[in-house]
């Protein structure tokens, strides 16, 4: 009895699909491998083409950096300050005549112009509260005037009225004369914040200090 040649066949058809897909596999990724190297190529002369278009680059420089430092504090008007100071000296004088200023009573007053008698009466007799208080007593001639100044400027700026300036008797000066007392009273004739000023009472300082009536603060 003759074999069947059908399984044979059938194997060999089976081979003949096997390298046709294979032949077919190889020539699609020859294809794309082909479609890649164009797209390279492309590519690389459109660089290429931009570079030679665009000409010779340079990096952009970077941009220049500030350094912000804190804020500094206001300045301290030290000027300012000493300015105010050398004004004070050279507005009160230790040479300025007063003898013709000042009331020849017992007490030696003193009132400006146009101010009536009773202000220093009352004065005398305590009718004014004393607001405020400094004692010179003990300073050098520059150091007083500078202080008085500032405290009679300070006084009048607060609206204090009446204050009480004690410059001592000078017991301790050479030859017992109270060289402040008199330069103190020139001081005080020299500010404009002086209405009138009398001798203190005994009991508050006597010949030691002065009695100090103040203008007024300016209305607003």
């Amino acid at each position: 009895m003759p074999r069947s040649k059908s399984p044979s066949l059938k194997s060999l058809s089976d081979l003949k699909d096997v390298q046709k897909t294979l032949a077919e596999q190889r020539e699609r990724e020859a294809a794309e491998a082909a479609a890649r190297t164009a797209a390279e190529k492309k590519r690389a002369a459109e660089q290429d083409l931009f570079a030679r278009a665009i000409g010779a680059t340079q990096p952009l420089r970077r941009p220049a950096k500030v350094s912000l430092t804190p804020e500094l504090p206001a300045p301290i008007p030290v000027q300012h300050q000493l300015d105010e100071q050398r004004v004070l000296r050279e507005s009160l004088s230790d040479e300025f005549d007063v003898s013709t200023l000042l009331d020849a009573d017992d007490a030696m007053s003193f009132r400006r112009p146009g101010i009536h008698t009773d202000v220093t009466r009352k004065l005398r007799a305590g009718e004014w509260s004393i607001q405020r208080e400094i004692d010179l007593h003990g300073l050098r001639s520059d150091e007083a005037r500078e202080a008085l100044g500032q405290f009679i400027r300070d006084a009048g700026k607060q609206g204090v009225r009446c204050v009480r300036v004690v410059h001592g008797k000078g017991l301790g000066s050479p030859g017992r004369q109270p060289v402040l007392k008199a330069k103190v009273q020139r001081w005080l004739i020299q500010k404009s914040e002086t209405l009138a000023f009398v001798q203190a009472k005994p009991a508050e300082g006597g010949a030691g200090a002065l009695v100090v009536l103040l203008t007024p603060p300016p209305r607003r």
